[in-house]
């Protein structure tokens, strides 16, 4: 079972508390869980990736493990005890500015 936090606008937008769990088939790889996260979730389309081309959008960050996989690719197997559950995939909205 993967687990997801997501950041507070993001779980409002979704009507969700707390995390979001399901099932993968397959290696667990952001694309695999960032698709299943849009196809529950059809009104998070966009908000995270760009619609177009597919890329996350650069003030979303994604982490696992205390570690940003945010520069990872979207085909890498996730952190073990990300793919099985045990730790959640955070993904959090980053801010600029000084």
């Amino acid at each position: 079972m993967i687990r997801v936090v997501l950041p507070a606008h993001l779980r409002q937008l979704a009507k969700v508390d707390g995390e979001v769990r399901f099932d993968l088939d397959g290696p667990v790889t952001q694309r695999l869980v960032l698709d299943a996260l849009e196809e529950r979730f059809p009104v998070l389309r966009g908000t995270i990736r760009d619609r177009a081309s597919g890329r996350r959008r650069a003030f979303v960050r994604l982490y696992g493990c205390e570690e940003d996989l945010s520069n990872e690719s979207p085909d890498a197997p996730l952190p073990d005890r990300v793919a099985s559950g045990s730790e959640p995939l955070l993904i959090i909205g980053a801010m600029a500015g000084g």
